[in-house]
């Protein structure tokens, strides 16, 4: 797995501070990317402020983990940014907390014109626990540098316009 750069990093002052991916929001998620062949991967540890039930995480929060990596895939494979149109998710089985790291794992399944369906998963221990369909509208390449701030997603090792900015 490559670590990809998060391309809004630094951007603070822009207004960045997303819940699920911003390191410096205080009561965000703080989720960090990987990119593992067509999948996008967050290795995620929950924390007990994000349980439900005791020990349990909490379903929207799950939500929001799913809703993420989805919008990691349409910036990672498709360049680009978008919104989330559609969410469904199936829970399968509780989520624990403090019990270890989750791995929430997501891929382009399809394009059709410009809508992004995107499949994806949270496990634990290797049982997948919530699965989730999304369907993503894409915004053009102009929209998303215009209105977004995009300049791209890269991985760490590769150059891009956001890394002089990053460095």
């Amino acid at each position: 797995m490559k670590k990809i750069r998060n391309p809004y990093e630094g951007m603070e002052e822009q207004g960045y501070n997303c819940f699920a991916c911003c390191p410096s929001n205080p009561f965000g998620l703080r989720m960090e990317f990987y990119e593992d062949g067509e999948d996008i991967v967050c290795l995620w540890e929950p924390h007990l402020n994000y349980q439900s039930w005791i020990g349990t995480l909490h379903g929207g929060i799950q939500a929001t983990l799913l809703d993420e990596v989805g919008g990691w895939v349409v910036s990672r494979k498709l360049q680009t940014t978008g919104m989330t149109t559609h969410l469904n998710v199936r829970y399968k089985s509780s989520v624990p907390v403090g019990k270890g790291p989750l791995e929430i794992r997501a891929r382009l399944r399809e394009m059709k014109r410009n809508f992004a369906f995107i499949d994806a998963e949270i496990s634990h221990e290797g049982r997948v626990c919530s699965t989730c369909e999304m369907i993503y509208c894409t915004f053009s390449k102009e929209v998303a540098k215009n209105d977004f701030l995009f300049n791209g997603c890269f991985l760490e090792e590769e150059q891009g316009p956001e890394a002089e900015r990053n460095l």
